[in-house]
């Protein structure tokens, strides 16, 4: 008799660990439009574990934070630059204590898969010919591609010729998308765009020298109350969260 009153004792204790289990919020994340296919990934890997899985928005890094400084409420930021955290730190938007930089990228120029264009890193002139000989699609200034692409081009003596053929996207995605559908031959993205897409190549890497060192911090939002958000951030930028965004070609920091 006491084995049957023992397993319905565990039953009923399973079915109530299941029910709190589905009532836990899942944490919302907000993550640079380059991060779509590692963070899903690591969302993926999380709820393996049997933690609820996170929700997880995708836009420019620029548009998330002024989403929050809007007055969003978030769990978790990922920007693809050091700026606009540091543009939240400032507004005492993020829990400083939990900001990490976990991850880097590097700065490349995207072809249509198929094409043989390569990009010159020297003359000035040879590199500006390729480039300007139809729309180079870029993300906006205030998008960090957009911003160490610009900075490059600069450093490489090229941007007074280059800028009259420059095609603003909003993101780094939606540069990609660009040359994928061939509305423009080259677009400037990072290595991890380029990787995730079978329509295009990479042509050409910019040097580290020429632009900031690409960075990817994340911090937990003063706004955050779902327990869940600090374990997942503490998740990704462990070495086993690390190991998934270097699968998608990121480097770990």
């Amino acid at each position: 008799m006491k084995y049957p009153v023992l397993l319905a004792m565990l039953a009923v204790g399973g079915v109530a660990t299941g029910a709190d289990a589905a009532q836990r919020a899942a944490p919302l994340v907000l993550a640079a439009a380059s991060l779509q296919e590692s963070m899903t990934a690591a969302a993926d890997a999380w709820a393996a574990k049997g933690h609820v899985r996170p929700t997880i928005s995708f836009a420019a890094s620029s548009a998330l934070a002024r989403q929050v400084e809007a007055g969003a409420t978030a769990d978790l930021f990922v920007s693809a630059d050091e700026d606009w955290m540091n543009e939240l730190a400032k507004r005492r938007l993020i829990v400083p204590a939990s900001r990490v930089t976990f991850l880097g990228n590097r700065l490349v120029v995207a072809a249509a898969a198929g094409t043989t264009v390569r990009i010159p890193s020297r003359p000035p002139a040879a590199l500006a010919r390729v480039l300007t000989a139809g729309p180079l699609a870029m993300a906006d200034t205030p998008v960090p591609a957009g911003r160490y692409g610009q900075e490059a081009l600069e450093a490489l003596g090229v941007w007074k010729q280059v800028a009259p053929r420059v095609v603003r996207a909003e993101n780094v995605r939606a540069t990609l998308a660009l040359v994928e559908r061939g509305a423009a031959p080259l677009g400037i993205v990072y290595a991890t765009d380029a990787k995730a897409s079978t329509r295009v190549r990479i042509a050409g890497v910019f040097p580290a020298s020429t632009h900031p060192a690409i960075t990817y911090p994340i911090a937990r939002l003063t706004t955050s109350r779902n327990p869940e958000a600090e374990a997942f951030r503490r998740f990704l930028t462990s070495r086993q969260g690390k190991a998934i965004f270097v699968r998608y070609g990121f480097s770990a920091r």
